[in-house]
């Protein structure tokens, strides 16, 4: 169903949300630069879920991040991973290791695997839940979403929140 609202909608107000998301976890989490090093500053990474008509390209510059939204996969990519979208999302919120589904070929890295693993690393390191900081900007009002995401979480089986939260 997400996927068939995907391929309707315009994408301008989702890159637009996802913009302000990512330049949220950066402020947040100023280490994550600090991690990402050398390796992937000023290369263009893409995000690719292979069951949603989307492609998340992050351009990661020293202390700051640019997201932007596609239904295709752009050229003049330095590296990309792909994989069903809980996958991805499981990588971020700690709930599956990223090394058991490269090998088991559930996601597929292919480019600039040393920015691609810097990445990972920096992410891994920081220990975000995009629920919790999605609901951040909302203060008090967003608080009783956090629950009820961790409870959708369980009931979906979708790693909608940090794997701890789920618990």
């Amino acid at each position: 169903a997400v996927a068939a609202l995907l391929d309707v909608l315009p994408l301008g107000p989702l890159e637009l949300a996802l913009g302000l998301l990512a330049r949220s976890v950066a402020a947040r989490h100023p280490g994550l630069f600090e991690r990402l090093g050398r390796a992937a500053t000023g290369k263009r990474l893409a995000l690719r879920p292979t069951d949603l008509p989307l492609v998340l390209v992050l351009t990661v510059g020293p202390g700051s991040v640019e997201l932007a939204v596609s239904r295709t996969l752009p050229g003049g990519l330095d590296g990309r991973i792909e994989g069903p979208f809980a996958a991805l999302l499981g990588m971020l919120h700690g709930a599956f290791d990223g090394d058991a589904l490269f090998f088991s070929r559930d996601i597929l890295v292919e480019g600039d695997t040393e920015a691609l693993l810097a990445l990972r690393n920096a992410l891994d390191a920081a220990e975000i839940d995009l629920a919790a900081e999605a609901l951040a900007p909302l203060g008090p009002l967003g608080r009783p979403l956090g629950p009820a995401l961790a409870q959708l979480a369980r009931a979906t089986g979708l790693p909608l929140v940090r794997s701890e939260v789920m618990r």
